[in-house]
């Protein structure tokens, strides 16, 4: 292991931090919205069988690449194989996947700051602070680049400490407190009128549904997005690990935390929806669609925790709480992409690099903010949609491919020395070769047309 890298101390350490990359607002506002939108409980089978099917692999790709390079993405891809092409190439997709990571965490950002802002206003409204709590529910430049910077500067602070001080450390202290207000939330909107209805929505599927391409796609969008896939963060966080973990084992604890974490984030937000349309609130359009789409947390959820008076003010600040520490767990992970790469290939202090790769993200943010209606929307399709099933898709062949089997075998048996003998190892590394990337085009080609 190259001197100077951190190392995840214990297992609970390197699973909270994943989970926490994994567990972020694509569960919590990204999963919910896209089910509600998507058939509820159709959708929720499709990304259940597709996070196993096709993001568990991938992630186990990610996973291997990590550990057994032990660096940063670009260099982990370029020196995979010794033939000058392939290092070309792996160089190519590692920055294609530092610049997804980039881009996703621009957005990421801003997204964040408008958490933290609803978590603010009302903490202002209770203490009697009403001007400021104006100023923070009016959408402004200046509102959105703050608060904005107020999270960029939190997670620069993690990423600066390092693995275990930093990225471990936050992790096993936010991860606990978001599942404990996630289970108080939903213990209490379930008591609520209409709640029934929303759990039938989300739990009883419409199978017409299932062969929908727009739901595969964005299925298939959601899985890679929530684990964090095809950028590199899951690369890294297994450069992390120790020899003695087991990787299969590590992968589905890591896949099993997400997808539970979204179905449990969906018994929150899908009830939610129509608790609030059984107060009155328009939810839904005539085509049965949200009428809020990507900004029903922002306008349903608030219009509901409004009619709920004192209490709702409470709710909302404990759900969007919760929506600024999830977020923070994943911009964790997402900083960590480039600042190991400065690390490791500019060779400058971790602080410093945390310092101008946070600094740098912030300032496309603030452009983002500035040409808010020509570049959000563009920024999350092209990465989320696009870019990281394509680069999963890499990601798969160079551990299918590029590493060489026995060297796959090799790094497999450090902390699993069966593994030979076991239906994993059996039937991932042809999978990983030829179905896994085979699988993610067909669904993606078809999910164009």
């Amino acid at each position: 292991m190259a001197t100077g890298r951190g190392q995840f101390s214990s297992k609970i350490g390197f699973l909270l931090a994943a989970a926490g990359s994994a567990v972020g607002l694509g569960n919590i506002w990204g999963f919910p919205t896209q089910a509600a939108n998507n058939g509820g409980a159709a959708f929720l089978l499709v990304y259940l069988v597709l996070a196993f099917v096709l993001a568990y692999p991938a992630l186990m790709a990610e996973l291997t690449i990590g550990r057994y390079a032990r660096a940063n993405v670009i260099t982990a891809l370029s020196q995979l194989h010794p033939l000058p092409s392939l290092q070309k190439t792996g160089f190519i997709v590692g920055i294609a996947a530092l610049s997804v990571a980039v881009f996703i965490l621009s957005f990421y950002s801003i997204v964040a700051g408008w958490m933290l802002a609803e978590a603010l206003s009302p903490s202002a409204q209770l203490l009697q602070l009403h001007s400021v709590a104006g100023w923070i529910d009016t959408q402004s430049f200046s509102r959105n680049g703050l608060m904005c910077l107020v999270m960029s500067l939190l997670t620069i602070m993690i990423i600066a400490r390092g693995v275990e001080k930093g990225i471990e450390a936050w992790s096993t202290r936010l991860m606990p407190a978001l599942f404990l207000i996630l289970l108080g939330m939903i213990g209490y909107v379930l008591t609520q009128t209409g709640a029934t209805e929303g759990l039938r929505a989300y739990l009883v599927p419409d199978l017409s549904r299932l062969s929908d391409p727009t739901l595969i796609l964005s299925a298939m969008g959601q899985a890679f997005f929530s684990l964090s896939l095809g950028v590199g963060a899951m690369l890294i966080y297994g450069s992390y690990l120790r020899d003695t973990d087991n990787l299969p084992r590590m992968g589905a604890a890591v896949t099993l935390l997400d997808t539970g974490f979204a179905f449990t984030a969906g018994l929150l937000i899908l009830p939610a929806i129509y608790v609030a349309q059984a107060q009155g609130i328009t939810v839904f359009n005539n085509e049965g669609a949200l009428i809020a789409g990507p900004d029903l947390i922002f306008q349903v959820l608030p219009a509901l925790f409004d009619r709920m008076g004192v209490a709702g003010s409470w709710l909302a600040l404990a759900f969007f709480a919760l929506m600024s520490i999830a977020a923070l767990t994943s911009a964790i992970s997402l900083l960590e992409v480039p600042a190991s790469v400065a690390v490791e290939r500019w060779g400058i202090s971790r602080p410093i690099a945390a310092s101008l790769s946070g600094g740098g993200i912030f300032a496309i943010s603030l452009i983002i903010i500035w040409q808010f209606d020509k570049l959000f929307s563009g920024v999350v399709t092209l990465t989320t949609v696009y870019g990281q099933p394509l680069l999963g898709v890499a990601l798969c062949l160079f551990a299918g491919w590029v590493l060489h089997r026995h060297l796959l075998l090799k790094e497999l048996r450090n902390g699993h020395p069966e593994i030979e003998q076991s239906f994993f190892w059996k039937v991932w590394p042809f999978y990983v070769k030829f179905i896994c990337p085979t699988l993610i085009l067909f669904t993606f080609v078809q999910s164009l047309r």
